[in-house]
């Protein structure tokens, strides 16, 4: 029914940027929240970053002053600038959103497939 589209991963070095994007298309009404989570070898996935419909944004402690989560409501986008990367960054990033399915307020979250983020030291 609705998909997310991730962009924008890559190899980069060490204290270099990315910019993550993540667009949702499909059959929805709206979207709430919206963020990024990331997983490494042999580790669980976790929480980098979320935005609300109101533009709240929450941080991991991991990456606070250095990623910024942002999101264009109209084209369904959500963003993550990512700067001064380190080696402890590489993973695969995973967009996700919450989505209103319809005007009475159906929720189910979905998830992207995924992007490389690797970064050198």
């Amino acid at each position: 029914q609705v998909q997310l589209v991730e962009s924008g991963g890559g190899l980069v070095q060490a204290g270099g940027s990315l910019r993550l994007s993540c667009a949702a298309s499909g059959t929805l009404f709206s979207i709430r929240d919206m963020g990024w989570y990331r997983q490494a070898p042999g580790n669980q996935r976790e929480l980098v970053a979320t935005i609300t419909s109101d533009g709240s944004t929450n941080y991991a402690d991991s990456v606070k002053g250095r990623f910024t989560i942002s999101r264009d409501s109209t084209k369904n986008t959500v963003y993550l600038q990512m700067n001064s990367l380190k080696p402890e960054d590489t993973a695969v990033y995973y967009c996700n959103a919450n989505v209103i399915l319809d005007p009475v307020n159906l929720r189910r979250d979905y998830w992207g497939q995924g992007t490389q983020v690797t970064v050198s030291s």
